[in-house]
């Protein structure tokens, strides 16, 4: 299987280009010309790089690189400095998750292509019911920090354009909570909605294990079956926690 990152330069998403390799899957990844990845990609017989800036690419031009995809990845997200959060172009997810189903979709796949988005769990699906309390900072947080709108308007695409009986492609939106950096992957869980409030009383997600959950997706059918259509959300479980309270029937445990 061969996978089409976007977004694989960014801190989760080299971890997503090494957890596919290490499944022996093989990926095409968009990288800016600028962008700051493992010399080694350069050389693997299992890893295309395509230089280029996905946001100026054509319809077409994405088209044909989908060629010999199954899945689609992005891990795409505005960098932390007021040019990223502030400057243009300020729906550079909702954007390129636009343009790559626009090029998935007149590539007419044999069979639908997955696409797992990298979101969070600030956003809430349209299913999920949140406190006014938290209508509230979330209407402020949308004035306050531009990214987290475009974060919404992403998923509501899959959500209001592509939807769940789409004949050429399926979706999964992957929501992490507060993110950390952990080399090796642990123990997490994943649930159809969150448990706790993302803003007021927020868990925690290591990229590693966000890498680890889009490839299991990508490469296991089952897990597929179970999620696609739908946006998990994903927390780390803590070292001191009781297996007892983990609910396997209601939590994927891996």
């Amino acid at each position: 299987m061969t996978t089409l990152i976007v977004g694989a330069s960014g801190a989760t998403g080299k971890l997503l280009v090494e957890q596919l390799l290490k499944a022996g899957q093989k990926v095409k990844v968009i990288v800016r010309p600028t962008s700051n990845f493992p010399d080694a990609w350069n050389n693997h017989d299992r890893i295309t790089v395509i230089p280029s800036n996905v946001t100026e690419m054509s319809v077409g031009e994405i088209a044909r690189h989908l060629a010999g995809c199954q899945a689609i990845a992005s891990c795409l997200g505005h960098n932390l400095t007021l040019k990223g959060i502030f400057g243009k172009p300020r729906k550079l997810v909702t954007d390129t998750v636009r343009l790559l189903c626009k090029a998935a979709l007149e590539s007419t796949p044999e069979r639908p292509i997955k696409f797992v988005l990298m979101n969070t769990a600030g956003n809430s699906s349209v299913n999920e019911s949140v406190s006014v309390k938290e209508k509230m900072a979330v209407a402020l947080i949308r004035l306050l920090l531009p990214p987290h709108t475009d974060n919404e308007k992403a998923a509501d695409y899959l959500w209001n354009s592509i939807g769940q009986q789409n004949p050429l492609m399926e979706w999964v939106v992957v929501r992490p909570d507060t993110l950390t950096n952990e080399r090796e992957v642990t123990e997490y869980a994943v649930q159809a909605s969150p448990t706790r409030s993302a803003i007021f009383n927020p868990g925690k997600t290591s990229r590693i294990n966000v890498g680890h959950f889009m490839a299991m997706l990508i490469t296991d059918e089952d897990l597929w079956e179970q999620w696609k259509g739908q946006m998990p959300v994903i927390y780390n479980i803590p070292k001191t926690a009781s297996p007892i309270k983990i609910h396997r029937q209601e939590v994927g445990l891996f």
